[in-house]
């Protein structure tokens, strides 16, 4: 069985793309609680992570993603015989499919009144390590950063040349998270030195 994940803030295009995943390619969907909530609502079947892990979302919602049935499918190299032995001893599919665009941080702190402690809690965590699991198993793994990309992306997967687009779909990842991090950083930089 395989999956595909998604996990958005911005919901653009993510019904399109999730009824294209899992009715022309037939992929299961897993998906975080208000993407799941969208998806679900559109009359497409989704499982909530915390069902695909047999673990609650912690913490007021900082732990959903962070756990090995997701890391697991994600970073586990396809035909790798020990990959597949821990897989299996442990009940983990495997991911094919990545969506993640991570939480409005830039918007948040261009709030005039925006306070640390709301800051601190739209600075993700679980989404940048799912987009760099991601984009670090490329060869065996999609990851999808921005709703711009969907469209060519299912074009890619029916003509078969999803394997070509991977590296360059890695490159935009690592690019998503290094201009995260860079906003996080500068915005904190500021605070503390006012």
């Amino acid at each position: 069985m395989t999956y595909a994940l998604l996990s958005v803030s911005n919901k653009e295009g993510i019904v399109d793309l999730a009824s294209s995943l899992y009715n022309e390619y037939e992929y299961d969907l897993i998906s975080s609680g208000g993407t799941a909530k969208v998806i679900k609502d559109a009359g497409i079947p989704v499982s909530k992570v915390s069902e695909y892990t047999g673990s609650p979302e912690i913490l007021g919602g900082r732990v959903k993603t962070l756990h090995p049935k997701v890391h697991g499918g994600i970073l586990a190299k396809r035909g790798d015989p020990n990959h597949d032995i821990d897989r299996e001893a442990n009940g983990i599919g495997l991911i094919d499919i990545v969506v993640v665009n991570l939480y409005p941080f830039q918007a948040t702190v261009a709030k005039p009144d925006v306070t640390w402690e709301d800051a601190i809690e739209n600075i993700d965590i679980g989404g940048p390590t799912m987009v760099r699991s991601a984009a670090k198993n490329h060869e065996n793994v999609s990851i999808l950063t921005n709703p711009e990309q969907y469209d060519i992306f299912i074009e890619c997967l029916k003509d078969g040349t999803v394997d070509e687009m991977r590296p360059q779909l890695a490159l935009e990842a690592f690019k998503h998270t290094a201009e995260y991090d860079k906003a996080i950083s500068k915005w904190m930089g500021n605070y503390l030195n006012e």
